[in-house]
Parts: C-alpha cells; structure tokens; sequence
C-alpha cells in the first residue's frame, strides 16, 4: 500500500476525501445562497455539534460554494480573547474597499466607508499594534453609539446598501461561535434582523458547540426565526462505510466487509476519528484488501496518536480543578450525558461548589450542558482518554 496515494486526511477542518452524509445540508446551503443572490428571504445558518463531526470542514464548503456563485465572503473564527468587532472591521474594510475598485463613484459605498470609520472610532479598535487606517472622514452620528447592540446593525445596513450598489451579494461565516460574548451575538443577531427586514444581500454561516444554541436564544428569543440549527454528528453506518470505501476503491484498492465494520465500531462513525483510522489502515496494510488484522493494528496507533495529540493538548489547557471535574466525569459509568450532581458526588462537594468550575470547563468548550442539569464532553470519547490515564483504583 503506497503510503504516497493514502487518501485519507486526518486534520483540523481538513476536507475528506468523501464528504459523505452532508448532501442535503449542501443542499439547502446552495439554495440559501441562490435565494440571497436575488434579494429573496433566506435564513441563515448556524451548524451545531461536537468537535471532530466536521462544522469547520462544512463552513470551509459553505465559503468554496458562496465563492463559486460569485459571492463576496468574508471568513473568521471567533476567539475566547479577541472581540467580534476586531475579528469584523478588517475584512470588512477589505470588502468595502474591493467594493470602490469595481466601477465609477459609488456614493453607496462611500458611505459604507465613512460608516466603518466611524465604527472603528466607537470601538476604539486596533489591529496588532497600530490603529487601522482608513483614509476617509467617519459618518457623524452613524454606528459611533459605542453600543455594540446599536452599532453593529447600522454597519452591517451601509455594508449590504453598499453591496447593492456594485450588485454583489455578502456572505459572511463565523466559526467557533461559541466563545462570542452574549452582547456579541446580541449584536449580531440584531445586524441580521435589520439585513432580512431591508431584504439587503448579505447571509451568515456559523459553526459552533452544542451550547451556542443557548447562547442564541438567550441573547434573541427570535433567534430561531432567524436561523436554522441543523445539528451534525456521527455518519450512520451507510455514510460511514462509504467515507471509507470510496476513497479506498478511488486507488484501486479494498478493505473487507469485516474491517470494515471494525473500523466503523472503534469510530463509532465520528468524521474525524473515520479519517485518523483510515489514515493509519491504509498505513499498517502491507496489501490490499485491507483486512480486520489491519485495524486491530491501526486501532493501537490511532489511540496512541489521539492521547498524545489531540486528547492531551485538550486536557492539558485545563487548571487542577477543572482536571478533578473532567475526571470525575470520566469516572461515571456510560460516555455521557452525567448528572452534574453525580459528578459533584463523585467530588464529594456540593453542586453550588462545583458550578464555577462546570461553567469554566463550558466557556473553555471542553463540556457542554444538553439538559438541564446534565454534563457531557464536546470531544467525542474523551471519557475513554481520561479513564485510560487515570491511575488505578
């Protein structure tokens, strides 16, 4: 098996060979942006899930698709540190100004210009260690409230006014929406409210954790009118199996049925764990077909690259406190959802105690709460790392 022609790709937001199980999701993303590039009602998108189902590989395919239909897009990645305004006024500074290089005067984007300027002001925003420059006097009494809730709206009305104007559509997609600040999606959920009700060209495509619908509806209680959540997870056995197959048979090589379904049971057909035993098969196999001998030995390479890399770096980022809860966790029976007052009891302290703690390891994305009352791991088998480097009883 030529290590050279491996098809499979183990990585963060890396595409796979085959993007099984997601077609009608591209579906309905193709006509979303279709419908925003004739000024017609679509909603936009925030696609929930754990780490590892692929949101970042399927945002990357939201972008490419936008790109292909002519859109204009802008691509960020929200931060547990930097704010939504610094990570929105760069490349939003670089559309408007792309914008005013594409025919004659354009008071429309004039003033989406000025508008910016006097976003910036508001904000006080730096880029690095320098202001931002933007040769142009600010719009007076125009997104300089410095309220965020009142500002990012009036941006995005010049924004999409401006995009009229030149006859582009905008889309915009937001990555890690969990670690926006809840005035953040406020604000954000605001500007997209004022862009459907002015039927201006610009959509959003978010990604993030479980809890970002939380997040959502706290800030907007019309949050769900404006998005749809479609929820990714696991492929089923059908999707799993071709996210290996194909790419297999694509080189001209096989795997048999029961490698095949080995492969998918150690997985439990989460996209990246699917990609990381592909990847290492494809590796130990010394011929084709690739045969159940040859998982059992990708399964001991694969779960030795998982707890040195992307399990312990995870797990590493956590204070002592937040190491005592996550293994608390792990020491209940089952992968999940526990009882937060099963894991304080595992502890042996109250639940009022612990609840600074859960709600640190839930702004840090490393657990989520699907209930009320109730915990759960982002990181897909992370239970079964803590369990194998928790000492013996």
């Amino acid at each position: 098996m030529n290590p050279v022609r491996n098809p499979f790709a183990p990585g963060a937001g890396t595409r796979p060979p085959e993007l099984s199980g997601r077609v009608g999701l591209l579906e309905e993303t193709s006509v979303a942006i279709g419908r925003a590039k004739l000024r017609r009602p679509a909603k936009s998108m925030i696609v929930v899930g754990l780490r590892g189902v692929g949101k970042t590989v399927l945002l990357n395919e939201f972008d490419h698709m936008a790109r292909d239909a002519g859109c204009r897009t802008i691509l960020i990645e929200a931060h547990e540190i930097k704010p939504l305004p610094d990570l929105l006024v760069p490349p939003l500074r670089h559309l408007l100004l792309e914008l005013d290089r594409l025919g004659t005067l354009s008071e429309a984007v004039k003033r989406g210009l000025r508008v910016l300027k006097s976003f910036m002001g508001s904000v006080r925003l730096k880029y690095g260690e320098a202001e931002i420059a933007l040769e142009i006097d600010p719009e007076v009494g125009a997104a300089d409230s410095g309220d965020l809730e009142i500002d990012l709206p009036a941006v995005f009305q010049a924004v999409g006014q401006a995009a009229i104007d030149r006859g582009q559509t905008v889309v915009l997609l937001i990555d890690e929406l969990q670690y926006l600040k809840q005035r953040e999606m406020s604000a954000l959920i605001m500007a997209l409210h004022r862009i459907n009700q002015d039927r201006l060209p610009i959509l959003m495509f978010g990604a993030g954790l479980p809890q970002v619908l939380a997040l959502a509806g706290k800030s907007k209680s019309y949050a769900e009118r404006l998005f749809d959540f479609p929820r990714v997870g696991s492929l089923s056995g059908a999707d799993a199996a071709d996210a290996i197959r194909k790419p297999i048979e694509a080189e001209g090589e096989r795997i048999t049925a029961a490698a095949l379904a080995a492969l998918i049971a150690q997985t439990q057909g989460y996209p990246f764990y699917l990609q990381e035993w592909g990847y290492q098969a494809w590796q130990v196999a010394r011929q084709s077909p690739i045969d159940v001998a040859d998982i059992e030995a990708a399964t001991v390479v694969s779960i030795r690259r998982l707890d040195e890399s992307f399990f312990r770096v995870r797990f590493d980022r956590l204070t002592p406190r937040e190491k005592d809860y996550v293994r608390a966790m792990a020491s209940l029976p089952g992968s999940g959802p526990y009882r937060s007052g099963d894991v304080a009891d595992a502890l042996g302290l109250p639940v009022r105690t612990v609840g600074p703690v859960r709600n640190n390891l839930i702004a840090k994305g490393m657990i989520y709460a699907p209930a009320y009352g109730d915990t759960a791991f982002t990181v897909p088998l992370f239970e079964l790392f803590l369990r194998r480097i928790m000492p013996p009883d």
